[in-house]
C-alpha cells in the first residue's frame, strides 16, 4: 500500500510524495515525488517523516491539542509532548514511552489532523515529555 508522506529534513528541506517502504528499523526509504522522480531518503537525515492525508495540508488550520475521549486510536497509548530542536511542537500519543529507539511513531491527538502518524527521529528532539491525559476506555 502506498502512503502519502512528507519528509522534513534536519536542514529544513522537505520532500513530498508517496512511499511503500518505510520501516523504522531500516536506514532508508524511497519517496516518489509528484514529478515522478524517486528520492532515496536516509532516516537519520530527517527530523521526522509525516504520513499525511493530503500533501498540501492547510497551514491555517489549528489542530486540537486535547485528546477526544471517543478516539479509539488513543486506547492503550501514552500521551506525549514533543519539542523539536527547530521549535516545532507536537502533541500526540505513542505506544512506546519513553521512546528508547532512534525512531518512533506518534499519532496526533486531533483525529482530524492532516498528519495520520509521524515517524520521529529522536535525535531531532529538544525535549520529550508526558502530554495531556488520554481518555480511559
Amino acid at each position: 500500500m502506498s502512503n502519502l508522506v512528507v519528509a522534513h529534513y534536519l536542514d529544513g528541506r522537505m520532500v513530498k510524495g508517496t512511499s511503500v517502504d518505510v520501516d523504522p528499523n531500516k536506514p532508508l526509504c524511497h519517496i516518489r515525488t509528484r514529478d515522478g522522480k524517486m528520492a532515496e531518503v536516509q532516516l537519520t537525515d530527517l527530523k521526522a517523516l509525516f504520513f499525511v492525508r493530503d500533501l498540501d495540508g492547510n497551514p491555517k488550520r489549528r489542530d486540537s491539542k486535547r485528546p477526544n475521549p471517543e478516539d479509539v486510536r488513543l486506547r492503550g497509548a501514552k500521551s506525549v509532548a514533543l519539542s523539536f530542536k527547530d521549535g516545532e511542537k507536537l502533541v500526540g500519543a505513542t505506544h512506546h514511552y519513553p521512546p528508547t529507539r532512534p525512531f518512533f511513531f506518534v499519532v496526533p491527538v486531533d483525529p482530524n489532523d492532516n498528519n495520520i502518524r509521524v515517524l520521529v527521529n529522536r535525535s531531532s528532539l529538544a525535549s520529550v515529555g508526558p502530554g495531556p491525559a488520554l481518555p480511559v476506555p
